[in-house]
């Protein structure tokens, strides 16, 4: 018994210090609605969405893939500013780096017509602001249930179908 406890002493020694969790700014989950008219306010029901699916992207980064999470609220204003982030030439990478993020994660929702969404999300260097993975599922009914479902099959088969570069 002592020799088991001694050989797993030696290994965790020899293994040296645990690898620090990659860090990700994991942004707020958008909406682009073509049809919109300018100045046009995101309805609730929408925002109540936007926030599920955010929550569950968050999660399962964290859960699945072993992520540390970066808290985005403290660049609020910043997104508020630069954003929407999907059309932002990038701006996303600059605000997680200034956040201390290793990836930049955006996503939003494309508003087709009354049940049809198109839900995308982009994982990218935070350094480089280079994309290193990418998902979308066309979302086909305007519940909170296919909503995140949505958002758990595009980090199931898309983001996390192959480990993160980095992972193992």
């Amino acid at each position: 018994m002592r020799h088991l406890f001694t050989c797993a002493v030696t290994a965790c020694l020899l293994a040296g210090p645990a690898m620090a969790a990659e860090k990700a700014a994991v942004f707020p989950v958008e909406l682009f609605d073509p049809g919109a008219t300018y100045g046009t306010r995101v309805r609730p029901l929408d925002t109540k969405k936007l926030a599920l699916v955010t929550d569950e992207l968050r999660n399962a980064l964290h859960n699945q893939a072993g992520l540390e999470i970066v808290d985005t609220a403290p660049k609020a204003d910043v997104v508020a500013k630069e954003g929407p982030l999907y059309k932002c030439n990038g701006c996303a990478a600059d605000i997680g780096k200034s956040l201390g993020a290793d990836l930049v994660v955006t996503g939003y929702v494309e508003k087709g017509s009354g049940q049809i969404f198109n839900l995308n999300v982009t994982i990218a260097e935070a350094e480089t602001g280079k994309m290193v993975r990418g998902g979308q599922v066309t979302i086909r009914a305007d519940t909170d249930d296919t909503w995140a479902h949505a958002m758990r099959w595009v980090v199931k088969n898309r983001l996390l179908a192959e480990p993160l570069p980095g992972k193992s």
